[in-house]
């Protein structure tokens, strides 16, 4: 595995842990087992770190899904298992918080949040839905609700309500033709 990989997958793991306040640059580096000019050479500032462990998380989580051979239903399954990731919530709740404290940050994550829509996008179509812009607008924004709700209560009730409310949102959309 190259350093930037091990970079990522440790900031991941920290997130896990214990949210983005684990993300500083020497516990970043003990849990790489990297020194910390190789963390700044890859990511200079922590947006970029935080970003660069977004796409990480989203890419895996994409390439899990296009292995699949999905339809709408397996695909609310899919999207509940990614919203369950602790990790990728996280990473995404990181994200926005130093957002709102930062113009740049701001900046790469509306790109960041079009680049993902565009895989989503993807996704969706291979699994047989053809959506316009709204529709992956808004199973988005519902994946990252049950994501967000299910990370606060963190029981077997808000996993199995975050499915069930994804499956409902896929199942309207897919019905939902012009």
């Amino acid at each position: 595995m190259d350093v930037k990989t091990r970079i990522l997958d440790a900031a991941l793991g920290l997130l896990a842990q214990g949210g983005a306040q684990e993300l500083t640059q020497p516990r970043i580096c003990k849990a790489a087992g990297v020194r910390q000019s190789h963390l700044t050479y890859y990511f200079p500032t922590r947006a970029d770190l935080l970003q660069a462990v977004a796409r990480h998380s989203i890419e895996a989580l994409a390439s899990q899904l296009a292995a699949r051979e999905l339809d709408a239903g397996s695909l609310a399954e899919a999207l509940a298992a990614g919203a369950a990731d602790k990790r990728r919530i996280r990473v995404m709740l990181g994200l926005v918080a130093a957002a709102d404290r930062d113009p740049a940050i701001k900046r790469r994550l509306r790109a960041f949040i079009r680049e993902l829509r565009g895989r989503m996008a993807s996704v969706f179509a291979s699994a047989g839905l053809d959506l316009d812009e709204e529709s992956v607008a808004f199973l988005h924004t519902m994946t990252v609700g049950a994501a967000v709700l299910q990370l606060a209560r963190d029981d077997a009730a808000a996993r199995a309500e975050a499915k069930a409310v994804l499956k409902k949102a896929a199942a309207c959309i897919g019905r939902e033709r012009p």
